[in-house]
């Protein structure tokens, strides 16, 4: 999923495993939110924003495409929980690699990351405002046993 929208709207989510990353400039007054499930769209099926790789350069084009100027726009990025199960033997879960992916595509584009909410093991709802870039988080305890 990516919105985006000129007008005061609020962007609601619920989010575990899966990333959403809320983009929002400041001086333009625009926000937009993607939501991903998985990091890369490995070539196969669909080309689709459900992966990050797809999900974050397309919330960015439409906030450009908005009349956003990249130098303008701020970052925040929830959830990346390890919400079904563990990692094993060192290896990075879903909701880690979700994280990661997003911090590292927005450094790359040079979009500074001024908050974060992420990892641990539970659900979050966000509920993101368009026009003054506040996000609201509830979390919701797993019942998962580690």
């Amino acid at each position: 999923m990516v919105f985006y929208s000129t007008e005061e709207c609020l962007i609601t989510t619920i989010l575990g495993s899966c990333i959403s990353v809320c983009l929002w400039d400041p001086y333009n007054e625009i926000g937009g939110m993607n939501h991903y499930v998985l990091p890369f769209w490995n070539a196969d099926g669909l080309l689709t924003p459900r992966y990050g790789n797809i999900a974050i350069p397309k919330l960015v084009q439409k906030m450009l495409n908005a009349g956003c100027r990249k130098s303008n726009l701020k970052a925040k990025i929830f959830g990346g929980a390890d919400t079904l199960f563990s990692a094993k033997n060192g290896d990075m879960g879903v909701g880690a690699r979700n994280s990661t992916l997003a911090e590292d595509m927005l450094n790359a584009e040079g979009i500074p990351i001024i908050s974060t909410d992420i990892g641990g093991n539970c659900s979050r709802r966000i509920q993101f405002n368009t026009r003054t870039g506040i996000v609201t988080v509830r979390r919701f305890k797993s019942n998962l046993k580690l």
